[in-house]
């Protein structure tokens, strides 16, 4: 378990404290902030709402059962269970860990990254039920849930297992209401 906890804290020197520049200072923190990434969601709700009316409510549905599933699990269940301190929080790493003004630094346990296990699910979710009709596009989302989880870790609120831990839940839930939304509807 110490190994484990030092190369956590390895990686987390090297995305935290390393290898950072002004650019990448200013697009991180903004990028795992909601007022971020909600208008792609809502876009892609009122695109499927518009263009695919026999299936569209159960798709809405699905993918809001696969964020709260998520959210759940990684949130309610596991959270609650694990107690880890965020890096931020951290005192032996104190040091070292970077944080960012204005940016919030929570004080519930670490592990696993909700953030992580929420839009990797959601990721999992919008590429099994629209690469039918959009074929590789859909891959994208699994580059914007990377892009959020690596700014968890950058931002100091994350370890890598964390992340690690929320993208697993994320990839199972997102697959398994996926696949059944796909068995069941399908978008038409």
């Amino acid at each position: 378990m110490q190994s484990l906890l030092q190369w956590d804290r390895a990686w987390l020197k090297h995305i935290n404290s390393e290898w950072h520049n002004r650019f990448l200072d200013g697009l991180l923190p903004a990028l795992r902030n909601q007022d971020t990434w909600l208008p792609l969601y809502l876009f892609l709700l009122l695109f499927i709402a518009v263009n695919y009316k026999n299936t569209r409510w159960w798709w809405i549905a699905f993918a809001i059962a696969t964020v709260i599933a998520t959210n759940f699990i990684s949130s309610g269940l596991i959270k609650q269970n694990i107690i880890r301190l965020r890096p931020c929080n951290d005192p032996a790493i104190a040091g070292w860990v970077r944080t960012f003004k204005g940016i919030y630094l929570p004080q519930s346990s670490s592990f696993v990254s909700a953030h992580a296990a929420n839009h990797f699910g959601m990721a999992t979710f919008f590429y099994l039920t629209l690469k039918k009709e959009f074929k590789t596009w859909p891959l994208l989302f699994f580059v914007w849930a990377f892009g959020i989880s690596y700014a968890q870790m950058y931002v100091g609120v994350h370890y890598p297992t964390d992340i690690l831990g929320g993208i697993i839940i994320g990839l199972f839930i997102g697959y398994i209401i996926g696949q059944r939304f796909n068995k069941q509807y399908g978008l038409l």
